[in-house]
């Protein structure tokens, strides 16, 4: 636990900003201060909210009472934002995706470094317990070795926002959904990536995608399957995994799963044929009575500490980062990957997946 309440000015009050603010009252190391955007609408937001409103960037940096900038803005003034605030002495917390390119995210990490200032992405979906639970299996081998991950996030409202829209301001869903699940596989699975098959959608005829498919192959041979669709209106289930002994689901983030495992005590009886269609089949027919064993889903894995409490004991020099810059510049990395392959469309072999990152 931090040992004092650090404070922090928020920049972009909009919906992820406005959240960070209730999410930090629920700590004991932060303190929402102040917080700065250039919309009216969200000034008075602010105020509503209790908040001193910045009148200027300049004013922020200047004010020797503000320790941490959170950045919720668009995609697209990250780096500006973020550079800015690292020489004024600040540390640093940014919204994912952080950066528009590898090159970008770089250009931040230097600067973090020159001011000897903590740096840190908010890849919040780490602690999300559905990912925590699959986290879980493949640590505990609960299924046996898992070898194929399908993880998606389905919707049916399309690209919601203004800017989320704009290839400029880096929309589109790759950048704002893609980033989370890349994160999480990356997280878990202690594996380079070997090659990535990508496609994009651009079915609600936006500039940018309202969805992407990406088949990612790990050099210690996990396939992973990802996708994010906004225009399901049946959903697939959140996680789909198979190991050597058995198969895992996850239909959505209340955690409404279970787990069907072979039953090694059980007496092996061969499948009776079964009619599929107009034919017979025994390779797909389901398995004989007792050769399996359903049970519930394992507990999630615990992280040890929440975002925001990390950063403070970070800054305070008491705890390693839990989302590490060589991390988040690992997903960059992939995130292009991906992008260059539906452009393309074709695999992409050998890319630089560590890249810099410190």
């Amino acid at each position: 636990m931090s040992s004092k309440i650090h404070s922090v000015v928020i920049v972009g009050f909009g919906g992820m900003g406005s959240y960070h603010a209730k999410l930090i009252k629920e700590t004991n190391s932060l303190e929402v201060v102040g917080t700065y955007d250039l919309l009216e609408a969200r000034r008075a937001d602010s105020i509503n909210a209790g908040y001193k409103v910045y009148e200027s960037y300049e004013e922020v940096l200047a004010d020797p009472a503000v320790e941490i900038v959170l950045i919720a803005t668009p995609n697209d003034v990250h780096k500006e934002i973020a550079i800015r605030a690292l020489q004024a002495g600040k540390h640093v917390i940014c919204e994912k995706p952080v950066a528009m390119s590898k090159e970008e995210l770089q250009d931040m990490l230097d600067a973090a470094d020159a001011a000897g200032r903590v740096f840190m992405v908010h890849q919040n979906r780490r602690w999300d317990e559905d990912f925590l639970t699959i986290k879980k299996m493949y640590d505990q081998e609960t299924i046996g070795s898992l070898f194929q991950l399908e993880s998606r996030v389905h919707g049916a409202n399309g690209i919601p926002g203004d800017w989320r829209h704009v290839k400029a301001q880096g929309g589109g869903m790759l950048l704002d959904w893609g980033v989370h699940l890349l994160d999480q596989l990356l997280f878990m699975i202690d594996s380079k990536v070997i090659s990535v098959s990508s496609s994009l959608s651009f079915i609600l005829g936006n500039d940018v995608d309202d969805g992407f498919e990406a088949i990612l192959q790990f050099e210690n041979g996990i396939k992973a399957i990802v996708e994010v669709g906004t225009t399901n209106f049946i959903t697939l289930p959140r996680w789909y995994v198979k190991g050597i002994e058995g198969t895992g689901i996850i239909e959505d983030w209340s955690l409404t799963g279970r787990l069907v495992t072979r039953n090694n005590e059980g007496e092996k009886i061969e499948p009776k044929p079964i009619r599929a269609g107009v034919g017979l089949t025994k390779t797909m027919a389901p398995p004989s009575e007792g050769a399996t064993i359903t049970e519930t889903l394992p507990q999630p894995a615990e992280l040890g500490s929440s975002f925001y409490d990390n950063f403070a004991a970070v800054i305070e020099g008491t705890a390693e980062p839990i989302v590490k810059n060589a991390e988040v510049m690992r997903v960059q990395n992939l995130i292009e990957a991906i992008f260059e392959s539906a452009e393309k469309n074709q695999v992409v072999k050998d890319f630089d997946m560590y890249g810099e990152g410190k």
